[in-house]
């Protein structure tokens, strides 16, 4: 995630100049990390542990920081990740994480002069988008980058759902049963693909997430609490999905249990393992609530339940933020739901991705795009493009708002059918 201060870009000064901003090299590794949590808030104390598990991750050569003299007040750093188009495509992304900027050096520009070149070297090297999770929402538009996903969290109250507190199991064949970590770094990764294939949004995980979210690979500052795991198996014996969770130990006044159930992640690929994963946390004994986790926010959880108001949303917010950095390469990456042709006129401020485009969409769902000199029928910006990219936002809705502007009657409601998904965008990972 990147939390800095969001006034850094707004009013640089000329102290900036005295600042140097460098790729750190293997030696700058622990003071770039206690600068990290320092911007986190995090106790400032890094070990030599920390460190040696966390450099195998790092690319120096993309990894930035702001020095002060010696001591590093800035921090930056951005990793090769796929991202999924709608239609399944998955494009090159530059991910971005690790951002902040120390208190004492606030309103010096300290993050545009990072953001620029990391931005200029993603452009260099092909990538079709940049990719973070913003801590603060203010503050990255300004580069170009729009809200692309959303995520929502549910907490179901069990006793309330109408399930069967006798269920034993699915009634479709298959089964839920109890894995070890080693068992699930195993189906885990071939699951996942299986996944993203068909998520716009979702993005690609290496084996060290697998270690990480297992609890192979642990860093000190960040408690680790065993989890429990469980697979869907399919009639044929296949896994088909997967829950990570864990549980609190609450009982009542009168001796009765009130435990909840917290999911860390659940990863399914077809609604038959959702629906057997989400009744098996239900059935458990002394489990009388569930907290979902971040899901996508039209996901099936409240609807499998004979009561969907037993699933309350308990938070819901912003989730994946894009910059589309090769605005043809990004268009003709997707597919789209009607055929059509709208030309765009995208104004970028911060970068050289602007100009007007004609996308030409066929009936199969392929689609060209090329630069143009014909009349827009709409104009925006690079930012709102990145919004509607992944097909959750609606450009009436963004026409009402003033951030698109129809120049030829009727182009957002064409924009739309273009555009939009009948399943959400849903980046279930943080980074």
């Amino acid at each position: 995630m990147t939390p800095h201060d969001a006034s850094d870009a707004i009013d640089a000064t000329d102290t900036a100049d005295t600042i140097g901003v460098r790729p750190i090299t293997a030696s700058d590794l622990p003071d770039w990390l206690r600068a990290v949590k320092t911007g986190f808030l995090q106790e400032p104390v890094i070990s030599d542990e920390d460190v040696e598990n966390r450099r195998s991750a790092f690319i120096l050569g993309r990894t930035q920081g702001a020095f002060d003299g010696s001591r590093c007040v800035a921090t930056f750093r951005s990793f090769p990740q796929e991202l999924t188009a709608v239609g399944g495509a998955a494009v090159p992304a530059d991910a971005i994480s690790g951002v902040t900027v120390s208190p004492t050096h606030r309103r010096r520009g300290l993050l545009t002069r990072m953001m620029k070149a990391d931005l200029a070297a993603a452009r260099e090297r092909g990538d079709v988008v940049a990719t973070l999770i913003a801590a603060e929402y203010p503050i990255y538009g300004r580069y170009g980058f729009g809200p692309a996903t959303t995520t929502t969290e549910w907490t179901v109250d069990v006793p309330r759902t109408g399930l069967d507190p006798r269920w034993a199991g699915p009634a479709d064949g298959g089964r839920v049963d109890l894995l070890d970590a080693e068992d699930v770094r195993k189906a885990g990764p071939e699951l996942h693909e299986r996944f993203r294939r068909d998520r716009p949004g979702a993005i690609s995980r290496d084996a060290r997430w697998w270690q990480m979210n297992t609890g192979l690979l642990r860093f000190g500052g960040f408690p680790w609490k065993e989890p429990f795991y469980a697979a869907y198996r399919s009639a044929s014996g296949e896994i088909e999905g997967l829950v990570s969770y864990t549980s609190d130990d609450e009982w009542g006044d009168s001796n009765q249990p009130h435990n909840t159930a917290e999911v860390n992640w659940l990863l399914a690929v077809t609604p038959a393992a959702e629906r057997a994963l989400w009744s098996y946390l239900c059935s458990i004994d002394w489990i009388t609530r569930v907290k979902s986790g971040r899901r996508a926010p039209d996901d099936l959880l409240p609807l499998f339940l004979p009561d969907p108001r037993a699933a309350r949303v308990t938070s819901q917010s912003d989730w994946l933020w894009v910059r589309i950095l090769d605005v043809v390469r990004a268009l003709e990456a997707r597919t789209y739901g009607t055929a059509g042709t709208l030309v765009l006129d995208v104004t970028d401020e911060s970068g050289p991705d602007g100009g007007r485009y004609r996308l030409r969409a066929a009936s199969d769902g392929t689609a060209a795009c090329a630069p143009t000199t014909e009349e827009a029928d709409l104009s925006l910006s690079i930012a709102d493009l990145a919004t509607l990219w992944l097909g959750d936002e609606s450009a009436v809705r963004l026409a009402a708002l003033g951030r698109v502007r129809e120049r030829q009657e009727g182009a957002a409601r064409l924009a739309d059918a273009l555009l939009r998904t009948s399943r959400r965008p849903w980046c279930p990972d943080i980074f």
